[in-house]
């Protein structure tokens, strides 16, 4: 803990240490100022209106929470290990001043799905992206793409030095532009997404109409109105009942005997909550998704199939993309890639994991520690659990295993022992006690009591240690 000194030193406080020191009235110009953050990603068409919000956003979140990042691969493209670059501290902790790596794949996407193609633009590089090929990433944003060249694009991209949105000319091959896999679903003028958005538009617009508190009244007058002079007199009866309802607490008025009033804002029968349903019903099966993924009631196969189907096209747009983009010929030769990677036991039931972990292990697929971190426990300080082994099964004399913490495999430490071995200081004391304290004679007799007349080199470890067990001085 720090002394007193120390702290009266170099102690801060957000309120009382400010630079330089101000009263409310003293004006100090941090550039531009917004209520709400200008950076988030808006929906357009009106699609933050309706139900396709909840749809996109549920994507969204889903693809964020995959992790994605630039590996070495092996000779025959398995991951290997994580490239410790610029890029990849963009995907995974920062991507710029503004988002984390999480949120900057979920604005992603959700502006791929509105949007149908954006552009993810290298913002800060250590070297010009429009000279070189080669360059790390220290920061990168979404952008829509507004106007379209041969060998160029116009990008609507977010300053976060201003604070607003400016347009920017970029080279194709320094910038990642990817269209939505589900373009002719989703973002096509007359695909079932769009009739479904007009659908509900429609229907939205019914409901303002009956909400708007006009009454919809027909007045039969005891005259006829043909002439001009009953056409004002009948202007005048409509403007007194008008101010008869505005003008009364209870919105009464009175009329007389002999006019008659007909309601017109009775409920019409038509078939659009019907065409809604079809649509949504129709969206839903092109798309592979259903309502229980939405309300989060979804089985493991039903997630399953979502995953395959949805979540993971739309992130294989997105690595295919940065690695055409991001990485030179050069990176590609030597095994290197950017690769996204799914948690298989997100949808495990906690009632399954124990035998998962059993044939996991037992088959030398993941190490101890690798099951440990899956439940949520730190791992162990042990090589051993760090071994790709079968712990079911003793370890002969010089046999090695695979270690999963990237470093040489060591060789493995002889397997712990049971019944009829002969153990070690940190296995059996009491049985290394009693060796060491019998005399060589006593040994031996121990020995041909056992086994008598076998010699000790015929002997194994375990029937000596099992000799010594049983023996019982006279």
């Amino acid at each position: 803990m720090p002394s007193l000194t120390d702290r009266l030193k170099h102690a801060w406080n957000a309120f009382m240490n400010r630079d330089p020191p101000r009263s409310p009235h003293t004006f100090v110009d941090y550039g531009f100022s917004s209520s709400y953050k200008p950076d988030r990603p808006r929906l357009t068409r009106g699609n933050e209106r309706t139900i396709i919000t909840t749809i996109y956003n549920r994507i969204a979140v889903d693809c964020a929470a995959v992790t994605i990042k630039q590996v070495n691969l092996d000779d025959a493209g398995r991951y290997k290990s994580t490239v410790d670059s610029g890029l990849t501290n963009c995907l995974t902790l920062s991507a710029n001043k503004d988002q984390t790596g999480r949120a900057f794949i979920q604005d992603t996407v959700l502006s791929l799905l509105d949007e149908g193609n954006i552009a993810i633009v290298p913002v800060d590089t250590d070297k010009d992206i429009r000279k070189v090929d080669k360059y790390d990433i220290l920061s990168m944003r979404v952008g829509k793409v507004t106007e379209w060249h041969p060998d160029y694009v116009r990008v609507r991209l977010y300053n976060d030095r201003t604070g607003q949105y400016d347009e920017v000319m970029l080279p194709k091959r320094s910038v990642s532009i990817i269209e939505n896999p589900f373009y002719s679903v989703m973002n096509e003028p007359n695909s079932v997404l769009q009739r479904l958005i007009r659908k509900l538009s429609l229907l939205d617009a019914i409901d303002e109409q009956s909400g708007a508190g006009k009454l919809d009244l027909i007045i039969q007058l005891p005259y006829t109105i043909k002439t001009q002079a009953r056409r004002d007199q009948a202007e005048l009866r409509k403007k007194d009942i008008e101010m008869q309802l505005a003008g009364s607490k209870y919105g009464i008025a009175y009329i007389d005997s002999t006019e008659h009033i007909t309601q017109l804002n009775r409920s019409v029968d038509n078939n659009l909550l019907s065409q809604i349903e079809y649509l949504t019903n129709v969206l839903y099966s092109q798309l592979g998704i259903t309502t229980s993924i939405l309300d989060g009631t979804a089985d493991e196969k039903t997630m399953l199939n979502y995953e395959n189907h949805i979540i993971v096209p739309i992130l294989s747009a997105i690595v295919d993309e940065m690695n055409r983009k991001f990485l030179t010929e050069k990176d590609r030769k030597k095994n290197q890639a950017v690769m996204f990677f799914r948690d298989p036991f997100k949808l495990v039931p906690i009632s399954n994991l124990a035998d998962i972990a059993d044939k996991f292990t037992r088959n030398e697929i993941m190490s101890s520690n690798e099951i440990r971190q899956i439940a949520g426990l730190p791992p162990v300080d042990s090589e051993l659990a760090n071994q790709l082994r079968n712990k079911n099964l003793n370890a002969t004399d010089g046999q090695t295993f695979a270690s999963t913490t990237g470093e040489d495999s060591p060789t493995s430490e002889p397997s712990a022992p049971t019944e009829g071995t002969i153990p070690d200081s940190e296995v059996d004391a009491e049985l290394e006690q009693k060796a060491n304290s019998l005399t060589d004679e006593q040994l031996a007799e121990a020995l041909e009591q056992m086994y008598p007349g076998v010699s000790i080199d015929e002997l194994t470890d375990e029937q000596i240690a099992e000799a010594i067990r049983q023996y019982s001085p006279q």
